[in-house]
């Protein structure tokens, strides 16, 4: 039998994704060439990328993999809205941190606040709205009980 959501949740993954506190999640980002445009710093769409594998690793982290959601709760996670604004470049060879944090859960959607570091400076800052749907349908769905209830411990 499946896990249940947060069964398998820790505090820092073997990965180096970090959870400094119950609603901040970190994950370490590389800058390579192929993150860059011609001018060698951050393609702008890239941090999009950066944000969601954010999204994937913290929900691991949780105990709640994308897999088991799909597998065993019927559920998936889709980007509704997306707002990002823009602070700083990022460069290649850059280290930076992409932070998650639970805003607010409830009913059939999640709001996140995103944002890229670079030690203390911020490059770039994001809202999403994440709406559940059934994965068979595509269809809106509501969170299952249990995993409302971790998500709820963990609104900042």
């Amino acid at each position: 039998m499946a896990d249940s959501p947060g069964s398998q949740g820790r505090p820092l993954s073997t990965s180096g994704q970090e959870m400094t506190n119950n609603s901040h999640f970190i994950h370490p980002v590389r800058i390579y060439y192929e993150d860059t445009d011609a001018g060698g710093v951050v393609y702008y769409a890239n941090y999009l990328r950066f944000m969601e594998r954010a999204r994937t690793e913290w929900l691991d982290s949780l105990g709640v993999g994308v897999s088991w959601l799909d597998r065993e709760a019927g559920l998936q996670f889709v980007v509704s809205e997306a707002s990002l604004k823009y602070h700083q470049p990022a460069e290649l060879g850059d280290h930076l941190g992409v932070s998650v944090e639970n805003v607010k859960s409830g009913g059939a959607s999640l709001s996140l606040s995103q944002k890229v570091n670079r030690g203390g400076d911020l490059l770039c800052s994001g809202i999403f709205r994440i709406a559940t749907v059934d994965s068979a349908s595509l269809r809106p769905r509501r969170l299952p009980r249990e995993l409302a209830r971790l998500l709820e411990t963990i609104e900042r």
